[in-house]
């Protein structure tokens, strides 16, 4: 066990003193809802860092989500193709549209959406691809926005797990219409609760901020004229946002040679696959994966079970959204195959080389006596 019984979590937020004096600073200003500085200064630093014009603030990912869809006119009898293998959110928010979600299946390294299957599951009803870039590595946005393209589809693409992530060097969140994030407390950068809609589209950026205030009228104070939303992130968070943001970059290194470390530690194991990183795409390694190819979902749970019994925190692979009771049952084997062996492993930004030694001979150890 640890020294001192001490516990290894999956992820902890990193707290400096900036974000702590951004904070106060806006608790101290009053402004402690969604009006205040720090709120234009977070979407204009965030939109910069994306590479995009535009960037709307929000109360979380899903809304961020919801509130493109809708912005775009996605609605009832329509259908958006997304990806079997990424967290409910992404299927909810379309499902909150009144659109039908068609899940299809991922490529097995990048674990990401896989281009084929999406153009062979376009029907005259489709209206839009969500491509999530999953575990922090990027879909082939090359590919889905050349379907896109030659459909006439609209691309949302959801980056709730790859701030800043990029494809050729040019980063998620600035490939698709739009793009979609969260900052939950365990995500890149957070703001405890939080998400952002980045955007070239200046018609789309005025939308997205009129349906975002309950559609409130710019001229006429509460004359509201359709059905709005309330997905106001407030200034305390935004602050939160700014110090975040401002070590975007130290954060993203750190994360890098936490998997550079753990990749050393480990991929000499033959039973064990870490995450991929193509080629074309930089990997900004969110989530720490370990798939083990002779594993079931038995063998997964029993290793995790163990794990946490030694002081090691990990979650499993997420499950394949058609096997959710909510979900019409999907043919997709590659997602299937994958989730039942997957894992993630602590990662966090403050994450020593100790621990993670620690957590690489706790694996190995366990791994041999299942």
């Amino acid at each position: 066990m640890l020294m001192n019984n001490s516990f290894i979590p999956i992820s902890q937020p990193t707290i400096t003193k900036n974000e702590i004096d951004f904070v106060t600073k806006a608790m101290q200003s009053g402004w402690v809802s969604s009006l205040g500085e720090f709120l234009d200064i977070f979407e204009a630093k965030f939109a910069s860092f994306v590479g995009t014009k535009y960037a709307v603030s929000t109360t979380n990912g899903t809304t961020a989500l919801h509130l493109a869809l809708v912005s775009e006119g996605i609605k009832s009898g329509d259908e958006v193709i997304l990806p079997d293998f990424t967290f409910v959110a992404t299927a909810n928010a379309v499902q909150y549209t009144g659109a039908t979600a068609v899940l299809v299946d991922i490529e097995e390294n990048t674990l990401c959406i896989d281009p084929e299957k999406v153009e062979s599951a376009i029907t005259d009803k489709t209206k839009a691809i969500i491509p999530v870039h999953i575990y922090g590595h990027p879909a082939n946005m090359v590919e889905i926005n050349r379907i896109a393209k030659k459909y006439g589809l609209l691309v949302v693409e959801d980056a709730a797990e790859a701030h800043g992530a990029e494809i050729n060097g040019k980063k998620v969140g600035s490939m698709g219409k739009c793009g979609a994030f969260s900052f939950y407390g365990n995500k890149i950068i957070t703001t405890g609760e939080g998400g952002m809609i980045t955007t070239d589209d200046k018609p789309l950026y005025d939308r997205l901020r009129h349906l975002r205030d309950h559609a409130m009228s710019n001229e006429k104070r509460y004359w509201h004229d359709q059905i709005g939303f309330n997905y106001r992130m407030t200034n305390l968070q935004a602050a939160l946002g700014v110090a975040q943001l401002d070590r975007i970059k130290e954060i993203l290194e750190k994360k890098r040679k936490i998997f550079l470390t753990y990749k050393n530690l480990l991929s000499k194991n033959a039973r064990i696959k870490l995450n991929f990183e193509a080629e074309w795409a930089r990997n900004v390694f969110w989530m720490v994966c370990l798939e083990f190819e002779d594993f079931t979902e038995v063998k997964r749970d029993e290793l995790m079970k163990q794990l946490k019994n030694r002081g090691v925190d990990s979650r499993p692979y997420f499950y394949p959204i058609s096997d959710l009771p909510m979900y019409p049952k999907t043919n997709t084997p590659v997602a299937h195959r994958v989730f039942g062996k997957g894992i993630n492993i602590p990662s966090y930004f403050d994450l020593d080389n100790a621990s993670i030694e620690y957590v690489c001979k706790t694996v190995t150890s366990v791994l041999d006596n299942i």
